[in-house]
């Protein structure tokens, strides 16, 4: 099997303002590809650009397409670890749009093995429940999103935190305050304390009952990782801090962190993604699979690769739940409640809708 050509599209999502730490998102910045090849198979791959995280944009990840579909003309979308090198010896980082073109590959070859994608990873269905996610905003406004998430049968809240630190302990303990004792509470800094806050937000926020914190300072403070969770009250989980099976390793190594945070967007897609679960299976420590502003594209394949991935335990796969103004997409994922499944046909089992696509810039390559 050859690949022949690839189509790239600007897959741009309208979206209420979602705002973290490090920003705001008006739009979700994706982009879409379809890899074609020549046995009439073709596979789907969709990545979403958070610059204030991974420092990739929609721009950088379209050009940076158009190259990668060039290096693939003509070889073979069947040997994944071959092609994703290729990509890798050519540009490092990158990891948001090389997210997109390995998810093709994977597409392609479970096509080709005529498997749903969870099987052809070797999974299985079990029932995965996803959290929701409340942007910054007020301690009055973020309690009442969350009541409004309880009403709706929601029972995993993710808080994002990370601006003032008195404000954000106020955050959290209005909202537990609003929905009460049985819900279940995680906490997202997205980078935004100093040590000295983290230290102090996650011993005050020590009565809350809180599940774990996520990335409660930024990188460059890695090497004060081990004091804080060796200090923390609450589990920490790195989100920022590992975005490869090096990374991984070397947080565990250190001590680190009680939890990993594995995203496609910052792992360059499903090959990656299993080096760092295999990295965290061998030393017992959980992980999360989470998404940027994905449509049910990109979530379906997170929701496969977690079918697959038995360390993989907590589930962030909201996105398309957080103000997306459009749905993009055919097929994928569907939410019963706050419960996801994906279907049974070959594949990801998600595309693009052709009359959305017909509004979108696209180049062939």
């Amino acid at each position: 099997m050859k690949i022949t050509n690839t189509e790239i599209y600007r897959f741009s999502i309208p979206m209420e303002p979602f705002v973290i730490a490090t920003g705001t998102m008006e739009f979700a910045q994706n982009v879409f590809i379809r890899v074609h090849t020549d046995a009439g198979i073709y596979g789907v791959g969709e990545c979403s650009a958070f610059p204030m995280i991974v420092g990739e944009t929609q721009e950088t990840c379209l050009a940076m397409a158009k190259d990668f579909a060039g290096i693939w003309k003509g070889k073979n979308p069947l040997e994944i670890p071959e092609r994703m090198q290729d990509l890798l010896a050519y540009a490092d980082h990158n990891a948001t749009i090389k997210s997109a073109f390995d998810m093709a590959l994977f597409d392609i070859s479970a096509k080709h093995a005529q498997k749903p994608l969870y099987q052809f990873l070797g999974g299985n269905k079990k029932v995965i429940e996803t959290d929701m996610t409340i942007g910054i905003d007020t301690p009055e406004g973020m309690a009442n999103t969350a009541l409004k998430y309880k009403e709706n049968g929601c029972r995993i809240i993710k808080i994002k935190l990370g601006k003032k630190v008195h404000e954000d302990i106020e955050r959290v303990r209005q909202i537990r305050k609003a929905v009460g004792n049985e819900l279940t509470l995680r906490l997202d800094a997205n980078q935004g304390w100093s040590f000295d806050d983290a230290v102090f937000a996650l011993g005050e926020l020590a009565d809350q009952d809180i599940e774990f914190c996520e990335q409660p300072m930024r990188t460059w403070f890695d090497d004060r990782l081990p004091e804080l969770a060796l200090n923390s009250p609450i589990k920490i989980m790195a989100d920022e801090s590992c975005y490869n099976h090096h990374d991984a390793r070397k947080l565990l190594n250190s001590k680190s962190c009680e939890y990993i945070n594995i995203k496609f967007a910052k792992s360059g897609g499903i090959l990656e993604a299993q080096k760092i679960h295999e990295e965290a299976l061998q030393r017992g420590v959980k992980c999360m699979i989470g998404s940027m502003m994905e449509s049910k594209i990109a979530l379906t394949a997170n929701l496969h690769f977690a079918l697959a991935s038995p360390n993989v335990v907590f589930f962030d796969l909201d996105t398309c739940l957080l103000g997306h103004l459009v749905d993009p997409t055919t097929g994928g994922l569907s939410y019963d409640g706050y419960i996801l499944d994906v279907p049974d046909t070959i594949g990801i089992g998600a595309d693009a809708k052709e009359d959305f696509l017909a509004g979108c810039e696209k180049w062939v390559i």
